[in-house]
């Protein structure tokens, strides 16, 4: 965190950066680098500052207290304090006096404080926790950032770890280095992630003890004992060097952390540690740093976790280790695609249709003109899937005839087994309305209300997979 703390002025190579942006998991030291910030432009440049935590809760019991032994430790801020020091009658809990200027403690859910006052520094915390529009007044950023309209040199700082999304890995021809590609909007919903893609896109890189080599650490890298429960992988994990295979283990970690360096996408470096080049030019300076560089947690404190989180089987424990473990993204149902031919490695011959683990029969129904598709999967215990059928029901969709063969489809039973649930595109209306006025899917799915859902699709990643809403019919 080192690099985010010293952006604050006038940056590297001498560049004034608007903001600064950091990416990290939970555990990466980013309080201990905001008051280290806070404190030192109020000792050397004294000037307002506005701080801007998730929550009313978080800013009062976590980060004000640490705020405050701030003041009780450094004695070069104590002699700037008013009369009666952090504790006296000056002082408020979310607005201290400090060398004749203010520092404003503030959380997302209050738009007055994030309005109240000017400020040469601003440093929002955990930005993907807070609220994307605070009562109706707009993005808290977008607030935050309108307070240092009267500072020709503000700066904001943003850290957060991040939250969903889906983004590609991408290899840097000039570096060999893999860089998170830039997603597109319709891939990522995290805000601190869009954030810092608008950036330099500075990733920390390791040199690898062995060869020497640097690369970016991050979860595609990690390795433990084939079939390892959580213990066993706390006891032993390690990351898998890409250019020479060999471990970087935890008694590594130290040296990698001292010899790292960051690197964005127009630089290079090589194996001495001397860099060239330049990062694209922007106005934000961006940083990405891995979990597995946290001073606070082991490489097997990540893999256990993430290993406990994967043997739960619940998306919400998955993510968490994924964005606060490793400060990756996280897509539900998603992960690197292996190839085809690794899949196709896999397959197997069942001596029955459906698997003796299957728990349910699911279909999926995809309306069109002249057809209906189907599939139908049988699921099992975490995540297990099957295909036992898919296929075309040939027909004009705005006659009966062919929902006839689809009822018949989908009620009866597979070696005894009936479909637990059917999702059936209405996004398409068969036949137009003042031709046909029964909505033919909708119809379908009345008729077979056990089991069959009418459904549209999403443009935009969502937060839950599925999101019910009713639909009111009026009576003819």
């Amino acid at each position: 965190m080192s690099a985010f703390s010293r952006a604050f002025g006038t940056g590297a190579g001498g560049v004034h950066y608007q903001r600064v942006v950091a990416v990290t998991s939970a555990q990466s030291g980013k309080t201990e680098t905001f008051l280290d910030i806070i404190g030192e432009r109020l000792d050397n440049r004294p000037a307002p500052i506005l701080y801007v935590g998730p929550s009313k809760d978080f800013l009062t019991d976590q980060f004000e207290p640490r705020l405050v032994d701030l003041f009780r430790q450094a004695k070069a801020l104590a002699s700037k304090l008013p009369p009666g020091g952090i504790e006296g009658k000056a002082q408020k809990k979310v607005l201290k006096k400090v060398a004749g200027v203010r520092l404003r403690l503030a959380h997302a859910g209050s738009s007055t404080a994030l309005k109240s006052d000017p400020a040469a520094i601003a440093i929002v915390d955990e930005y993907d926790e807070m609220l994307r529009n605070i009562r109706g007044q707009g993005d808290p950023l977008g607030l935050v950032e309108a307070r240092g309209d009267t500072y020709a040199d503000f700066q904001t700082g943003i850290a957060s770890t991040p939250s969903l999304g889906m983004v590609e890995i991408m290899r840097d021809a000039a570096s060999g280095l893999e860089f998170w590609d830039v997603g597109s909007e319709d891939d990522i919903t995290s805000p601190i992630w869009r954030l810092w893609q608008e950036g330099t896109r500075h990733h920390f890189c390791w040199p690898c003890p062995h060869c020497g080599e640097y690369f970016v650490p991050r979860s595609k890298q990690l390795r433990y004992p084939a079939k390892a429960t959580p213990a066993q992988a706390l006891r032993n994990s390690w990351l898998e060097c890409p250019h020479c295979g060999l471990e970087v283990r935890e008694e590594h970690k130290s040296w990698c952390n001292a010899n790292g360096a960051f690197v964005a996408p127009g630089e290079t470096i090589d194996a001495s540690g001397r860099k060239a080049g330049a990062p694209a030019e922007t106005l934000t300076l961006s940083f990405w740093i891995s979990g597995f560089c946290s001073p606070f947690k082991s490489i097997g404190d990540r893999a256990a976790a993430y290993l406990r989180a994967l043997a739960s089987g619940e998306s919400d424990k998955i993510q968490t280790a994924t964005n606060a473990g490793f400060g990756e993204l996280y897509l539900v149902g998603g992960g690197e695609l292996p190839e085809w031919q690794d899949v196709a490695k896999r397959k197997e011959t069942f001596a029955s249709l459906v698997p003796e683990g299957a728990v349910y029969l699911v279909a999926a129904v995809d309306v069109q003109g002249n057809r209906l598709v189907y599939v139908i999967r049988a699921f099992g215990a975490h995540g297990t899937s099957w295909l036992i059928e898919h296929g075309y029901l040939w027909g004009p969709t705005k006659d009966i005839d062919v929902w006839n063969r689809l009822s018949d489809k989908l009620t009866t039973p597979i070696e005894g087994r009936f479909i637990k649930i059917a999702f059936v595109d209405s996004g398409f209306r068969p036949g137009k309305k003042e031709t046909l006025p029964v909505h033919r899917v909708y119809e379908f799915c009345r008729k077979h209300k056990r089991f069959a859902f009418a459904t549209k699709g999403s443009s935009r990643p969502q937060a839950r997979p599925l999101i019910s809403s009713a639909i009111e019919v009026k009576a003819e």
